[in-house]
């Protein structure tokens, strides 16, 4: 049982520095949350002018639920794409109608489909945080200044003043997300060191009960044809694992999420938001 013992005795090792050094990552993450009151009105002032500047465009209240609020932003938008499309009906320049009528298309289009994944789902699911992932703000605000540049000499003040509302909204959406990511990355992290304490505990207990008291003589016999030691050194091995499995699946679940929004604005990293379709004169 020697190098049963020895491999117990590692988890336990193992198990209390990994709880240590989630909790620690935890607290420097969660830091940046502690300020004079001077840092806390700045934040607060900082947040009230941002959505002020949305509810300009809004013309209403802003809804104060993160998921609700990205819904809005992608509603105004689909409501301002519709507008701007509106505004070139019949023009002179087939061509500026067509590519207007695209452009619309696909913010619809999207829309509705990230419109389907927000339903019914609240803030801390990650389900909230993918949808916003599935909508290619960045490509969209490419597609209307490109429209703009090329044709911005066909264009009236009142098409202008559409298109420019419309990448107005657009250009909202990237902060905010930004931010609701932030607070979900922050929200994971506390269920991280919340649900690894919760499993360490029980774990060290198994661990170090076998470290400590395991002797071969004490699970004599066999369980489907396999013999109840291996089967309790297993479950002692298990235990011992699942904290660090329950870590890996929280740091690849933030990784992706961050591999997904390193760039803000209209750099496009993502391969499925890209288009073969760009050409350059």
């Amino acid at each position: 049982m020697g190098p049963t013992r020895y491999m117990f005795q590692a988890l336990v090792g193992a198990l209390i520095t990994g709880v240590t050094l989630v909790v620690t990552i935890t607290q420097l993450v969660l830091s940046q949350e502690l300020g004079p009151l001077g840092a806390q009105r700045k934040r607060m002032s900082d947040s009230m002018s941002f959505r002020g500047d949305v509810e300009d465009i809004f013309e209403s209240i802003s809804p104060p639920e993160p998921e609700s609020f990205l819904q809005a932003l992608i509603d105004n938008t689909s409501e301002k794409a519709k507008a701007f499309e509106q505004a070139v009906d019949n023009h002179s320049n087939s061509e500026l109608e067509e590519n207007v009528t695209q452009l619309t298309d696909d913010i619809t289009d999207n829309a509705n489909v990230v419109t389907d994944e927000l339903e019914g789902k609240n803030f801390g699911e990650y389900a909230v945080v993918k949808a916003a992932l599935d909508y290619n703000y960045n490509w969209k605000i490419y597609q209307a200044r490109r429209i703009r540049a090329e044709y911005d000499g066909d264009f009236s003040e009142e098409q202008r003043r559409a298109l420019l509302e419309l990448l107005n909204i657009l250009s909202f959406f990237g902060p905010a997300r930004e931010y609701i990511k932030n607070l979900y990355f922050q929200w994971e992290l506390i269920d991280l060191s919340r649900n690894i304490i919760y499993t360490t505990i029980p774990a060290l207990v198994v661990t170090g009960s076998m470290a400590l008291y395991l002797r071969p003589t004490m699970f004599p016999g066999t369980t489907l044809g396999i013999g109840n030691l291996v089967w309790i050194v297993s479950i002692g091995v298990t235990a011992g694992l699942f904290p660090f499995l329950l870590l890996s699946t929280y740091i690849l679940r933030l990784a992706t999420i961050a591999q997904h929004t390193l760039a803000i604005g209209t750099f496009i990293l993502r391969s499925s938001d890209r288009s073969s379709e760009i050409d350059w004169e």
